[in-house]
């Protein structure tokens, strides 16, 4: 079973203030759990239920803690409804400064709330080997457990980074694009380079104003239709997917 000393540390690790105190998160779910086990990402502890722990024996021996548990603890203590496999108590990794390397792509977050987002944006990351994301300060925390749930273990691959972005953006070489509302569009770009950053603004307001005299190009995703606009996620996924397209033939 799970103690309730540890029942009420994992509790507490859904709130920021707690998992910047303790230094911990928690990861849960089968498939997510078994990534982080296998990552060598330093596990606390694991709770698992008699099923989990069978069919997965090597497990227990990658946390330095493992209790079997039911699946009705795991979803007390857990965000999930339904979780009939594991929840993995996980130390915060510890990143250098960012510092810029030619040749890559980065995208830079503005003041993205939403987790969902957040994990969606760390997937498409993933996904065209992008390796790092530049995020405001305010930012939601990327060790939110809907930002870890979403982002499908791509968390373990991509380097978040918590930073004045003011401070960054006036110093970088490479060129600076601003996803916008109005400008050039991603379908037609012309690149001189192979890498640059892509800044996505807040969901409701786009970037912020301290950032405009920064962004080096505007950009946008064409509408056809008549939508308002597009979810943050979604037009990550539409540039980069065209960023990496055209800086191929660079």
């Amino acid at each position: 079973m799970i103690s309730q000393k540890w029942a009420k540390l994992i509790k507490s690790l859904h709130l920021k203030k707690f998992r910047k105190a303790e230094q911990l998160f928690f990861v849960e779910g089968e498939k997510a759990v078994l990534e982080v086990l296998a990552s060598g990402w330093p596990v606390k502890a694991l709770f698992g239920t008699a099923d989990f722990l069978d069919r997965h024996p090597d497990a227990a021996i990658a946390a330095e803690l493992a209790h079997p548990c039911t699946a009705s603890e795991l979803e007390q203590v857990g965000t999930f409804t339904s979780n009939n496999a594991a929840i993995a108590v996980v130390e915060l990794p510890h990143y250098a400064p960012f510092a810029e390397q030619d040749g890559d792509w980065v995208l830079v977050l503005d003041q993205i709330n939403d987790p969902g987002n957040l994990g969606t944006i760390i997937r498409i990351a993933d996904w065209y080997g992008i390796g790092h994301i530049l995020c405001s300060t305010d930012t939601v925390d990327a060790f939110n457990p809907k930002v870890i749930a979403s982002a499908k273990g791509s968390f373990l691959r991509v380097k978040l980074h918590y930073q004045p972005l003011p401070d960054i953006l006036s110093k970088v070489r490479q060129p600076v694009f601003g996803a916008y509302l109005g400008g050039e569009s991603v379908h037609q770009l012309q690149l001189s380079s192979s890498g640059g950053f892509i800044v996505l603004g807040n969901e409701a307001n786009g970037i912020s104003s301290e950032l405009e005299p920064m962004i080096s190009r505007r950009i946008t995703i064409p509408a056809v239709g008549d939508a308002e606009s597009l979810n943050v996620g979604i037009a990550c996924a539409v540039i980069v997917d065209n960023m990496r397209r055209l800086s191929q033939t660079v």
